[in-house]
């Protein structure tokens, strides 16, 4: 979905563990990215994370324990791909977090491992370790 400007938008989960955050790669693709996505017509954020938390990964999100962590964008004519804008919320959850069948794989990413996440992702794992979160 896209916002008012015509930016398409994700809203992603960062789930941080031990020093690590969860990311997600989906198949076909080479880049892990925080889990999340498009909102529907109509959606809040809060919907949006919680309907695609559960078709990822199978687990319930906490939605009264949302808190926003950061918004990240990046431009027109970025060599990724742009302009895109990600916001980014943590939240708590129930359940196990097992990848549905869109999800290739799921993995804990040290802020050593931004190489390997998509531009707007590497930009939260930038704030993360800045806010001390993520080393």
């Amino acid at each position: 979905m896209v916002n008012g400007n015509g930016v398409p938008e994700k809203v992603a989960w960062v789930l941080i563990r031990a020093d690590r955050v969860l990311v997600t790669r989906s198949h076909g693709r080479d880049r892990f990215y925080f889990p999340g996505g498009h909102r529907e017509l109509g959606e809040s954020d809060a919907e949006t994370l919680v309907r695609e938390i559960d078709e990822e990964l199978q687990a319930t999100i906490d939605p009264g324990s949302m808190v926003h962590f950061g918004t990240f964008e990046i431009g027109e004519g970025h060599p990724d791909h742009g302009p895109f804008r990600m916001i980014c919320d943590t939240a708590d959850h129930r359940g196990e977090l097992t990848p549905s069948r869109e999800i290739a794989e799921k993995a804990w990413f040290r802020y050593a491992d931004r190489d390997r996440v998509s531009a707007v992702d590497a930009m939260a794992f930038d704030a993360l370790r800045e806010a001390a979160r993520l080393s």
